[in-house]
């Protein structure tokens, strides 16, 4: 005969997974809204799903050789070689990186005569690529830099400074760099911007090879920069995520910063491997702040330790221990150079066939710009609805703004490329 609680059981609904769902009634992330596409990244996704074998993705940032294909640099290959034989082991880095990487980085941005590395007032710690440099150092002006947290970010800048400085905890302004009627540096807009922002902002500036559109202050202009914001008391907040990539030469990709240095300015540094030396996957950067002097220099170190620890506690080590072969070895240094050299002409040369191509072809407008611009990006001045019937009529990809990456032209596609402009621009396509 059953008991009392044995009937009171056999009278409740039995428990099932569904009955769990039921109750709760909806997801946990049932309030999770969808948020919107990268712009780049999703360039890429429609290149992908496009089958034409005439497609070209120019919407991504990253080198691809005179074939179309990624490209892996004969140095970071012997580089591979040399790491691979010293059987080293895969222990965690200490927080601030491989020490042999951060000097190394340190000398090639700032030269080894610079004074805060012969003074030992240098901060650097080894990051995620450019992405975790900026990324540590917004937080540590977030948390550490007196007055006002604002950022001052050029109009345009790399879509991925904004989030980054938001999600730090900073406020973010812009002030004027692109002219769309020259289709070139705004620099008395840029220069009025700057001196009108409250005494003592954080201004960020590209260091060479302005992404997105590939125009750059020339060094007459940095001067004249550099004067405003010491006048304005302004911190000077770099990235440089193409030096040598640019022009080809790592001392003119770097006059910005070392000029900067030289005239007394206490700036902060986001550096980047991945363009320079194609370690895109490897994900190898730095960041650096030059300091009053060793006294202080510690405690920012202390400081970005602390920082560094609960986002990632410490960086890898192989693409740090590729750089550092690379920069220590006279050899493969020199290597390198032409190396990178080779890369920046490759994409010099493209520059000029678009243009010449576009000319021939009576495209309306003034394309100039095509050639004066630096580095992987070219701001084409291409309207939206143009972008937008590139994508679908001649199957060429980039992002709305009209941002393409020279580095994805070649000699197999440049002339496609320029005729679907022209067309394009005409309405013909």
């Amino acid at each position: 005969m059953l008991t009392a609680s044995a009937r009171l059981a056999l009278s409740r609904p039995a428990f099932t997974p569904s009955t769990f769902c039921a109750r709760r009634a909806v997801s946990a992330w049932a309030k999770v809204p969808a948020g919107p596409p990268d712009p780049i990244l999703g360039v890429t996704e429609k290149f992908k799903a496009d089958k034409s074998p005439k497609k070209i993705n120019l919407g991504v940032g990253a080198y691809r050789d005179g074939n179309g294909k990624p490209y892996v640099l004969p140095t970071v290959l012997k580089a591979e070689e040399i790491v691979f034989n010293a059987k080293l082991d895969k222990e965690y880095l200490p927080i601030t990186g491989l020490a042999s990487f951060t000097k190394l980085a340190a000398e090639l941005a700032y030269g080894k005569d610079s004074k805060p590395l012969v003074e030992d007032r240098l901060a650097i710690t080894q990051s995620i690529s450019g992405t975790g440099a900026l990324r540590i150092g917004t937080a540590f002006l977030a948390r550490f830099y007196p007055g006002a947290k604002a950022i001052y970010l050029p109009a345009p800048t790399w879509g991925n400074h904004i989030p980054i400085a938001k999600d730090s905890g900073l406020e973010v302004k812009q002030y004027k760099y692109f002219n769309k009627e020259t289709v070139g540096l705004d620099f008395e807009g840029m220069k009025a911007d700057i001196k009108a922002a409250p005494e003592g902002s954080i201004i960020m500036l590209h260091a060479c090879a302005h992404n997105p559109t590939g125009i750059d202050p020339t060094e007459a202009q940095w001067k004249e920069l550099s004067e405003i914001v010491k006048e304005k008391k302004h911190f000077p907040f770099f990235d440089m995520a193409y030096q040598g990539f640019a022009s080809g030469d790592i001392l003119k990709d770097a006059f910005a910063v070392r000029y900067f240095v030289e005239q007394g300015h206490q700036l902060l540094l986001s550096q980047s491997f991945a363009k320079n030396m194609g370690l895109y996957g490897e994900r190898v950067g730095a960041v650096s702040f030059v300091c009053a002097d060793k006294e202080e220099k510690a405690r920012v170190d202390s400081q970005l330790k602390i920082i560094v620890r609960p986002l990632y506690s410490n960086p890898p080590v192989h693409g740090a221990r590729l750089v550092s072969t690379i920069l220590s070895s006279p050899e493969l240094y020199d290597e390198w150079l032409v190396e990178v050299k080779g890369m920046a002409d490759r994409i010099i040369a493209m520059r000029s066939k678009l243009y010449d191509t576009l000319v021939r072809l009576d495209t309306p407008g003034e394309w100039g710009h095509i050639k004066s611009q630096i580095g992987m990006f070219s701001y084409t001045g291409l309207k939206p609805e143009q972008v937008d019937a590139l994508a679908e009529k001649a199957h060429v990809y980039l992002t709305r703004d009209g941002r393409i990456s020279m580095a994805g032209l070649n000699d197999s596609n440049v002339e496609y490329f320029a005729e679907s402009v022209s067309k394009a621009v005409k309405g013909t396509l």
